[in-house]
């Protein structure tokens, strides 16, 4: 059988996705054998792979799928080395296929989809392939699924991504899908990290407590040389910490300052009615900052989250929320591209 040939090195390059120097060479090698040179392209690559897979892969895309009735949305963050290569139409055509694989195989979770099989290989061998066209190291790092009565989700330049789920009455469904996309881009902007404050940890929320007021203490040391008014010390920092024995025990420190002050008694509980809900905002200021309903919502700053989702429909209670931002939590290896280049040249 003759070897390469235009017509073999153009149907190679189909199948493969491998350039035409590789394609004409696997083909050379195989006597024109498009079965072989597939193969012998799949080994070349895989050896390739492996060399690359030790390369830090901090760039990439996060990617949603919602199925078509909203119950339910899937998502990955599938991260390359380069942005560049992040824009390729190959790797966006990979990322959609591997998002729809997890879907379609309820996969949860990354260790899933390594276990998964796909187009008839084990997940890794697939993905080596990839990588061998590709040129850099892939990481398909992190996988999830949501179901729900409504889901829905939304995507900022591919770097991050969130879904929510909502559980509402029958006749609010397709109100719900579109709050929750609203809602979905304010969380990808303001970086919630629980639906409500009642959700946030214990310990955290005393680690934030002491941390917050060393904050403000210090920025009233600089207020005082500069002679502007201090900025309220809190006690707390969230509504969890808010007990009704905390509530009135402000009410009644407030009492007394009003009464020190000579104020009439008829209108002490109405000042101290107005002053508690300031109290109340002071000591809440952690659950602002981590909690998505008590956030101000980014749509309308006249409300917070929680009253904008009450406007909508008074059944909609959301419970379940993920966030995904693209390299979270990879160290990204430093360049000096100086010496890289006298290394290359040596």
């Amino acid at each position: 059988m003759a070897g390469a040939t235009p017509k073999l090195i153009k149907e190679l390059r189909e199948k493969s996705g491998a350039g035409m120097l590789d394609c004409k060479k696997a083909l050379n090698e195989c006597n024109g054998d498009i079965e072989e040179a597939i193969k012998y392209l799949r080994e070349a690559g895989l050896s390739k792979a492996a060399k690359k897979s030790s390369n830090v892969a901090a760039e990439g895309l996060v990617t949603i799928l919602v199925n078509e009735d909203n119950t339910k949305a899937t998502m990955t963050e599938l991260n390359s080395q380069t942005d560049f290569v992040a824009k390729n139409e190959q790797f966006v055509n990979l990322t959609k296929q591997i998002t729809a694989h997890a879907q379609d195989n309820n996969l949860d979770d990354a260790e899933a989809l390594a276990a998964s099989s796909i187009e008839g290989q084990d997940f890794p061998t697939f993905l080596n392939e990839k990588i061998a066209v590709i040129g850099e190291n892939l990481v398909a790092r992190k996988v999830t699924n949501v179901e729900g009565a409504v889901v829905n989700g939304y995507v900022h330049l591919g770097k991050v991504g969130v879904i929510l789920a909502a559980k509402c009455d029958e006749a609010a469904k397709e109100k719900t899908t579109d709050l929750l996309k609203k809602i979905a881009m304010h969380a990808a902007s303001m970086k919630p990290t629980v639906i409500s404050y009642q959700d946030l940890d214990a310990d955290f929320i005393e680690s934030e407590n002491k941390a917050i007021i060393a904050d403000i203490e210090k920025e009233n040391e600089e207020l005082v040389r500069l002679g502007k008014p201090l900025k309220n010390i809190p006690q707390f920092v969230s509504k969890v910490q808010l007990t009704d024995e905390a509530v009135e025990a402000a009410k009644a420190e407030m009492k007394e300052e009003l009464i020190s002050q000579g104020k009439p008694e008829k209108i002490i509980d109405n000042i101290v009615a107005g002053k508690i809900n300031r109290w109340i905002e002071d000591n809440s200021q952690l659950d602002k900052t981590h909690a998505l309903l008590s956030q101000t919502y980014v749509m309308d700053d006249s409300m917070t989250v929680e009253q904008a989702v009450k406007a909508v429909d008074a059944s909609i209670e959301l419970v379940e929320y993920v966030r995904f931002e693209l390299g979270e939590g990879i160290e990204k290896k430093e360049e000096d591209f100086a010496a890289e280049v006298a290394a290359q040249m040596a």
